[in-house]
Protein backbone atom coordinates (compact mmCIF):
# COMPACT_ATOMS: atom_id res chain seq x y z
CA UNK A 1 0.00 0.00 0.00
CA UNK A 2 1.48 3.74 -1.15
CA UNK A 3 1.12 6.45 1.22
CA UNK A 4 0.84 9.77 0.32
CA UNK A 5 2.42 13.55 1.04
CA UNK A 6 -0.47 16.40 2.20
CA UNK A 7 0.79 19.70 2.45
CA UNK A 8 -1.28 22.04 4.44
CA UNK A 9 -1.20 25.62 4.74
CA UNK A 10 -1.62 27.03 8.10
CA UNK A 11 -2.95 30.01 9.99
CA UNK A 12 -0.88 33.43 8.90
CA UNK A 13 -1.86 35.07 12.15
CA UNK A 14 -5.59 33.97 13.00
CA UNK A 15 -6.00 30.81 14.23
CA UNK A 16 -9.58 30.91 12.98
CA UNK A 17 -8.23 30.65 9.51
CA UNK A 18 -7.26 27.24 10.09
CA UNK A 19 -9.97 24.59 7.84
CA UNK A 20 -11.27 21.99 9.41
CA UNK A 21 -9.27 19.63 7.18
CA UNK A 22 -5.87 20.91 9.20
CA UNK A 23 -7.28 19.74 12.31
CA UNK A 24 -8.15 16.48 10.84
CA UNK A 25 -4.82 16.13 9.23
CA UNK A 26 -3.07 17.09 12.24
CA UNK A 27 -4.52 14.53 14.14
CA UNK A 28 -4.58 11.69 11.60
CA UNK A 29 -1.00 11.82 9.94
CA UNK A 30 1.83 8.86 10.58
CA UNK A 31 4.17 11.35 9.97
CA UNK A 32 4.26 15.78 10.54
CA UNK A 33 7.01 16.97 8.95
CA UNK A 34 7.30 20.70 10.55
CA UNK A 35 9.29 23.48 9.68
CA UNK A 36 9.20 24.51 13.77
CA UNK A 37 7.72 21.74 15.40
CA UNK A 38 7.62 23.69 18.55
CA UNK A 39 5.11 26.18 16.62
CA UNK A 40 3.15 23.49 15.29
CA UNK A 41 2.44 21.53 18.54
CA UNK A 42 1.43 24.43 19.74
CA UNK A 43 -0.95 25.34 16.76
CA UNK A 44 -2.02 21.70 17.57
CA UNK A 45 -2.81 22.69 21.15
CA UNK A 46 -4.75 25.84 20.06
CA UNK A 47 -6.88 23.92 17.36
CA UNK A 48 -7.86 21.78 20.34
CA UNK A 49 -5.88 18.72 18.34
CA UNK A 50 -3.64 15.91 19.83
CA UNK A 51 -0.77 14.81 16.98
CA UNK A 52 -0.51 11.14 17.17
CA UNK A 53 2.07 10.68 14.52
CA UNK A 54 5.61 11.15 14.72
CA UNK A 55 6.99 14.75 14.57
CA UNK A 56 10.21 15.94 12.47
CA UNK A 57 11.21 19.26 12.04
CA UNK A 58 11.58 20.53 8.49
CA UNK A 59 13.51 23.84 8.01
CA UNK A 60 15.73 25.06 4.98
CA UNK A 61 19.19 23.31 6.70
CA UNK A 62 17.68 19.82 7.10
CA UNK A 63 15.00 19.73 3.88
CA UNK A 64 17.67 17.86 1.84
CA UNK A 65 18.79 15.12 4.31
CA UNK A 66 15.28 14.40 5.88
CA UNK A 67 14.11 13.64 2.31
CA UNK A 68 14.91 9.56 1.55
CA UNK A 69 13.18 9.31 5.16
CA UNK A 70 10.06 11.35 4.24
CA UNK A 71 9.92 9.39 0.74
CA UNK A 72 10.24 5.75 2.56
CA UNK A 73 7.67 6.48 4.70
CA UNK A 74 5.23 7.32 2.12
CA UNK A 75 6.29 4.36 0.05
CA UNK A 76 5.51 2.31 3.32
CA UNK A 77 1.74 3.13 3.40
CA UNK A 78 2.20 6.31 5.52
CA UNK A 79 0.95 9.49 5.02
CA UNK A 80 2.74 12.06 5.58
CA UNK A 81 1.65 15.34 6.53
CA UNK A 82 3.72 18.42 5.39
CA UNK A 83 3.24 22.22 7.38
CA UNK A 84 4.91 25.61 7.85
CA UNK A 85 5.23 27.95 9.88
CA UNK A 86 2.58 30.15 8.49
CA UNK A 87 0.88 29.91 4.82
CA UNK A 88 1.43 27.35 2.31
CA UNK A 89 4.52 25.10 2.08
CA UNK A 90 6.97 25.29 -1.01
CA UNK A 91 5.52 29.47 -1.20
CA UNK A 92 9.24 30.50 -0.59
CA UNK A 93 9.18 27.83 2.60
CA UNK A 94 10.53 24.06 2.59
CA UNK A 95 8.56 22.04 0.41
CA UNK A 96 8.92 21.86 -3.38
CA UNK A 97 12.08 19.03 -2.98
CA UNK A 98 9.80 17.21 -0.74
CA UNK A 99 7.03 17.51 -4.00
CA UNK A 100 9.71 16.81 -6.48
CA UNK A 101 10.97 13.77 -5.05
CA UNK A 102 7.78 11.98 -4.23
CA UNK A 103 6.92 13.28 -8.41
CA UNK A 104 9.63 11.70 -9.64
CA UNK A 105 9.39 7.91 -7.47
CA UNK A 106 5.15 8.85 -8.75
CA UNK A 107 4.06 9.23 -5.61
CA UNK A 108 0.29 10.53 -4.71
CA UNK A 109 0.90 14.22 -3.44
CA UNK A 110 -2.57 16.44 -2.49
CA UNK A 111 -2.73 19.70 -0.86
CA UNK A 112 -4.88 21.19 1.39
CA UNK A 113 -5.49 25.10 0.81
CA UNK A 114 -5.57 27.79 3.04
CA UNK A 115 -3.28 30.77 4.12
CA UNK A 116 -1.58 32.81 1.78
CA UNK A 117 0.13 36.04 2.08
CA UNK A 118 0.58 36.26 -2.08
CA UNK A 119 -2.97 36.01 -2.48
CA UNK A 120 -3.85 37.46 0.36
CA UNK A 121 -2.08 40.93 -0.12
CA UNK A 122 -2.86 40.72 -4.08
CA UNK A 123 -6.69 41.18 -2.96
CA UNK A 124 -6.08 44.06 -0.63
CA UNK A 125 -3.63 45.82 -2.79
CA UNK A 126 -6.70 47.59 -5.04
CA UNK A 127 -4.37 47.21 -7.70
CA UNK A 128 -4.80 45.46 -10.68
CA UNK A 129 -3.45 42.03 -10.36
CA UNK A 130 -5.30 40.11 -13.33
CA UNK A 131 -1.88 38.80 -14.16
CA UNK A 132 0.52 38.61 -11.51
CA UNK A 133 3.81 37.35 -10.87
CA UNK A 134 5.56 36.36 -7.69
CA UNK A 135 9.35 36.63 -7.37
CA UNK A 136 10.10 35.28 -3.27
CA UNK A 137 12.80 37.72 -1.65
CA UNK A 138 14.66 40.64 -3.64
CA UNK A 139 17.67 40.52 -3.21
CA UNK A 140 19.75 42.02 -0.04
CA UNK A 141 22.77 43.33 -1.51
CA UNK A 142 21.63 46.85 -3.31
CA UNK A 143 23.62 46.33 -6.68
CA UNK A 144 21.79 43.11 -7.04
CA UNK A 145 19.24 44.59 -5.65
CA UNK A 146 18.86 47.15 -8.81
CA UNK A 147 19.41 44.96 -11.34
CA UNK A 148 16.34 42.69 -10.29
CA UNK A 149 14.07 45.96 -10.53
CA UNK A 150 15.48 46.41 -13.80
CA UNK A 151 13.79 43.05 -14.94
CA UNK A 152 10.77 44.51 -13.62
CA UNK A 153 10.94 47.98 -15.42
CA UNK A 154 8.81 46.55 -18.54
CA UNK A 155 6.87 43.99 -16.61
CA UNK A 156 3.52 44.54 -17.47
CA UNK A 157 2.36 41.69 -14.80
CA UNK A 158 1.68 43.06 -10.70
CA UNK A 159 4.36 41.52 -8.44
CA UNK A 160 4.51 40.33 -5.64
CA UNK A 161 7.26 39.86 -3.19
CA UNK A 162 8.53 39.94 0.60
CA UNK A 163 11.14 41.63 2.38
CA UNK A 164 12.37 41.87 5.54
CA UNK A 165 11.02 44.93 7.98
CA UNK A 166 14.77 46.30 8.19
CA UNK A 167 15.25 46.13 4.45
CA UNK A 168 12.06 47.81 3.09
CA UNK A 169 13.03 51.51 3.15
CA UNK A 170 16.26 50.53 1.07
CA UNK A 171 14.43 47.72 -0.79
CA UNK A 172 11.47 51.01 -1.90
CA UNK A 173 13.95 53.57 -2.27
CA UNK A 174 16.03 51.53 -4.80
CA UNK A 175 12.93 50.95 -6.22
CA UNK A 176 12.37 54.56 -6.87
CA UNK A 177 15.57 54.99 -8.45
CA UNK A 178 14.73 51.83 -10.88
CA UNK A 179 11.42 52.99 -11.41
CA UNK A 180 10.70 56.04 -10.63
CA UNK A 181 8.53 56.98 -7.96
CA UNK A 182 5.20 57.49 -9.83
CA UNK A 183 4.56 53.76 -10.06
CA UNK A 184 1.95 52.11 -7.50
CA UNK A 185 2.56 49.63 -4.84
CA UNK A 186 0.87 48.33 -1.77
CA UNK A 187 2.98 47.58 1.49
CA UNK A 188 1.04 44.75 3.57
CA UNK A 189 1.99 44.35 6.81
CA UNK A 190 1.11 41.10 9.11
CA UNK A 191 -1.88 39.97 7.32
CA UNK A 192 -4.58 38.61 8.88
CA UNK A 193 -2.86 39.47 12.42
CA UNK A 194 -4.45 42.85 14.99
CA UNK A 195 -2.35 44.99 13.82
CA UNK A 196 -2.79 44.14 10.21
CA UNK A 197 -1.98 47.34 8.22
CA UNK A 198 -1.85 48.01 4.16
CA UNK A 199 -0.48 50.92 3.06
CA UNK A 200 -1.09 52.15 -0.26
CA UNK A 201 0.60 55.04 -2.68
CA UNK A 202 3.27 55.73 -4.86
CA UNK A 203 6.59 54.06 -4.30
CA UNK A 204 7.80 57.65 -3.72
CA UNK A 205 5.26 57.85 -0.97
CA UNK A 206 5.91 54.30 0.59
CA UNK A 207 9.35 54.67 0.62
CA UNK A 208 9.25 57.68 3.00
CA UNK A 209 6.88 55.79 4.83
CA UNK A 210 8.61 53.03 5.13
CA UNK A 211 11.88 54.71 7.27
CA UNK A 212 9.38 55.08 10.41
CA UNK A 213 6.89 52.04 9.99
CA UNK A 214 8.36 48.86 8.70
CA UNK A 215 7.13 46.75 11.19
CA UNK A 216 6.25 42.86 11.33
CA UNK A 217 6.42 40.86 8.31
CA UNK A 218 5.92 42.37 5.47
CA UNK A 219 4.69 41.59 1.82
CA UNK A 220 4.43 44.34 -1.21
CA UNK A 221 2.37 44.29 -4.61
CA UNK A 222 4.00 46.48 -7.59
CA UNK A 223 1.86 47.51 -10.10
CA UNK A 224 2.86 46.13 -13.36
CA UNK A 225 4.39 48.61 -15.93
CA UNK A 226 1.94 50.95 -18.08
CA UNK A 227 3.69 50.65 -21.30
CA UNK A 228 2.65 53.50 -23.97
CA UNK A 229 3.40 52.67 -27.47
CA UNK A 230 5.65 54.79 -28.61
CA UNK A 231 6.11 56.42 -32.21
CA UNK A 232 9.20 55.68 -34.06
CA UNK A 233 9.68 59.18 -35.59
CA UNK A 234 9.92 60.42 -31.75
CA UNK A 235 12.98 58.59 -31.60
CA UNK A 236 14.98 59.41 -34.46
CA UNK A 237 16.71 62.71 -33.08
CA UNK A 238 18.07 60.73 -30.37
CA UNK A 239 18.89 57.78 -32.93
CA UNK A 240 21.17 60.44 -35.13
CA UNK A 241 22.84 62.37 -31.76
CA UNK A 242 24.17 58.49 -31.14
CA UNK A 243 25.34 57.96 -34.99
CA UNK A 244 26.91 61.86 -34.51
CA UNK A 245 29.06 60.49 -31.64
CA UNK A 246 30.54 57.73 -34.24
CA UNK A 247 27.81 54.91 -33.13
CA UNK A 248 26.81 52.56 -36.78
CA UNK A 249 23.12 52.90 -37.48
CA UNK A 250 22.01 49.81 -37.07
CA UNK A 251 23.79 49.94 -33.80
CA UNK A 252 22.27 53.10 -32.47
CA UNK A 253 18.52 51.68 -33.41
CA UNK A 254 19.27 48.42 -31.52
CA UNK A 255 19.86 50.65 -28.87
CA UNK A 256 16.91 52.97 -29.08
CA UNK A 257 14.44 50.55 -29.96
CA UNK A 258 11.59 50.22 -26.89
CA UNK A 259 8.91 47.77 -26.53
CA UNK A 260 6.53 48.70 -29.43
CA UNK A 261 9.22 49.69 -31.57
CA UNK A 262 11.29 47.47 -33.30
CA UNK A 263 14.84 48.04 -34.17
CA UNK A 264 14.20 47.40 -37.64
CA UNK A 265 10.59 49.67 -37.78
CA UNK A 266 12.96 52.42 -35.98
CA UNK A 267 15.80 51.67 -38.91
CA UNK A 268 13.63 52.57 -41.70
CA UNK A 269 11.89 55.63 -39.50
CA UNK A 270 15.63 56.94 -39.38
CA UNK A 271 15.95 56.44 -43.55
CA UNK A 272 12.51 58.01 -44.50
CA UNK A 273 13.35 60.93 -42.29
CA UNK A 274 16.94 61.41 -44.28
CA UNK A 275 15.17 61.12 -47.48
CA UNK A 276 13.22 64.11 -46.40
Amino acid sequence: MTGRLVLAATPMGDIGDASERLRTALGSADVVAAEDTRRTKSLATALGVTITGRVVSFYDQVEVSRLPALVADIEEGRTVLLVTDAGMPSVSDPGYRLVAACVEKDLPVTCLPGPSAVTTALALSGLPVERFCFDGFPPRKQGQRRTWFETLRTEQRACVFFEAPHRLAACLADAVEVLGGTRRAAVCRELTKTYEEVRRGTLAELAEWAVEHARGEITVVLEGAQLVAADPEDLVGEVERLVADGMRLKDACAQVATEGVSKRELYETVLAARRD
